[in-house]
């Protein structure tokens, strides 16, 4: 993963975007402390979804997930 400054961004942008179609993540750092403010990843990550497995019932057993339920996999993993 790439970091650079928001100036570096303005001025390079279409190479950047280049760089992201490419699969390259980049980090967006902003300010005298350069802290981490966004990131942008190929648009095939952001939309992809990780296929869950029902693990020993994943042949006798299925789920469906309604496209507004929110939660995330850490919350869901510590319920």
């Amino acid at each position: 993963m790439k970091n650079m400054q928001v100036g570096y961004l303005k001025t390079h942008f279409s190479d950047v975007i280049e760089e992201v179609i490419k699969g390259e993540k980049v980090t967006i750092n902003y300010g005298r402390k350069k802290e981490k403010v966004a990131v942008i990843v190929p648009y095939s990550d952001y939309a992809g979804t990780k296929k869950r497995t029902l693990g020993v019932k994943e042949k006798s057993a299925s789920y469906r997930i309604k496209d507004n339920f929110k939660i995330s996999d850490e919350d869901m993993l510590n319920s």
